[in-house]
């Protein structure tokens, strides 16, 4: 049976069929982890096609040509490049094995971009040799790639990383300013094609993106007139998305945290980045799990902000300019589920009670300060007595005394048992892998990809 966990206040995330189908077999899900240990990855690509699709559609009806690049950071599953293609993206790659691995399955070059933010010779001779389009971000890695250029005989195909000046936007370690890039133009000779323009902005503020573009196209006009074929603008990711059911529980929550002087809704009363409990709101330190606009509709809306004299929308087509995105949490949406096993209940030597996972931290996080989404509770045939009803925090396998799972206070109305199974939803974006660490010489979860009405170990398709 289904099993009861929550909050405090509860954070409910949205599920896809696919996993409310898994949840409701605990019996499959003990079997599935006896068979390939805990923690286990689970991966189901089918919303990948919908999730791009309304991003490209988004754009189409704006008559922007919208060329969406799964960022393949975000996953490291190889099923992913495939279901990629197959659903009409490329992919974005940040070193030689992504870009090996899509080579390898024959993706198209043109349909690949290597944004590495350290690239080393290895990764640019291929990339070269490829020719996929490099990101480039600063003066060195332009002095790699003609020296590897000018050795191969023929010219790479290259994007700027343009750092942006607008005072409004905040100042980034990513490429340079438009002056700093002018300045070095009349250096790039003949080994060097210029074919778009590229950002990386931290966040997933709307406006920034917005003065971005406006200057990225003004800059667009400057290299055209010294003769560089630039046709596309390439805004990088942070395109959000909402794990959780409703605004009411992402409210409830900051509001009840900061109204929670104490520190009982969260280990050792940690604020999670609590600005003020005046504000009742998160500082950047996490993530956003409910957000207002998501994927299309907050494409729309940046496409419609007036800028420099007209809108993103009107400055690209004008310009006959594509519009390149790297999405990575936003296309993986509704792809990914992680379960864990519950292998001890204790409490501290202060007496603090504990839920131990046979995972660790680093196998279901991002770079956010924590995940804010209630796990689902499975109770397999297979499950120990359970205890009495109870409040306890999820622990990890690292040996140090902040080896949280989640830093929030669960309650368990029907008790916790050994065998019971932990399933947190939505991990297929950056949750699963983009911090594991085998630390311990803890094997890294396997990755089970659903295909055929049955599971399959990825790499196997």
């Amino acid at each position: 049976m289904t099993t009861l966990c929550h909050g405090r206040p509860p954070l409910t995330g949205r599920t896809e069929p696919w996993m409310e189908d898994l949840l409701a077999d605990p019996g499959t899900c003990a079997a599935l982890l006896a068979e390939h240990g805990s923690p286990l990855n689970l991966l189901d690509f089918g919303p990948l096609r919908a999730n791009i699709d309304e991003l490209s559609q988004a754009g189409a009806a704006l008559g922007v040509d919208v060329e969406v690049f799964v960022a393949r950071k975000a996953n490291k599953a190889l099923s992913l490049i495939p279901a990629a293609v197959d659903a009409g993206a490329g992919l974005d790659v940040a070193s030689y094995a992504e870009l090996h691995q899509c080579l390898e399955r024959a993706v198209d070059p043109d349909r690949i971009i290597v944004t590495a933010a350290v690239k080393d010779k290895a990764l640019l001779t291929l990339a070269i040799t490829s020719g996929v389009i490099l990101s480039l971000d600063n003066v060195d890695e332009v002095a790699d790639v003609q020296a590897i250029a000018a050795a191969q005989g023929r010219r790479a195909r290259v994007a700027l990383r343009l750092a942006v000046s607008h005072p409004q936007v905040p100042a980034t370690r990513f490429g340079l300013t438009a002056r700093a890039w002018a300045e070095q133009l009349d250096g790039f000779g003949a080994l060097l094609s210029i074919e778009g323009l590229h950002f990386h902005l931290n966040g997933y503020d709307r406006d920034h993106r917005v003065l971005a573009l406006g200057e990225a196209c003004s800059f667009v006009d400057r290299l055209r007139e010294a003769g560089h074929p630039v046709g596309f603008i390439d805004m990088g990711g942070g395109i959000p998305m909402s794990y959780l059911e409703d605004e009411a529980s992402w409210r409830a929550f900051w509001k009840a945290l900061a109204a929670d002087p104490d520190g009982a809704m969260t280990w050792r009363g940690d604020r999670l980045g609590l600005i003020d409990p005046a504000l009742d709101r998160p500082s950047n330190a996490l993530y956003p799990y409910w957000q207002e606009e998501t994927r299309g509709n907050w494409l729309t809306a940046l496409l419609t902000t007036p800028v420099d004299g007209g809108t993103p929308a009107e400055l690209l087509t004008s310009r006959a300019l594509r519009l390149r995105c790297e999405p990575g949490r936003s296309v993986l949406d509704g792809c990914g589920m992680t379960l864990a096993e519950v292998v001890f209940r204790k409490t501290t030597s202060d007496g603090v009670p504990l839920v131990g996972l046979q995972m660790n931290r680093t196998q279901m996080r991002s770079t956010s300060a924590d995940v804010l989404i209630d796990p689902r509770w499975l109770r397999p045939a297979s499950a120990a007595v359970p205890s009495d009803p109870c409040e306890a925090f999820l622990v990890g396998a690292y040996c140090i005394e902040e080896e949280l799972i989640l830093r929030r206070r669960l309650s368990f109305p029907e008790g916790v048992a050994r065998g019971d199974i932990a399933a947190f939803v939505n991990t297929g974006g950056y949750l699963m892998h983009i911090l594991e660490s085998p630390s311990h010489q803890l094997p890294l979860a396997e990755n089970l990809v659903h295909q055929d009405g049955g599971w399959i170990l990825d790499g196997d398709a």
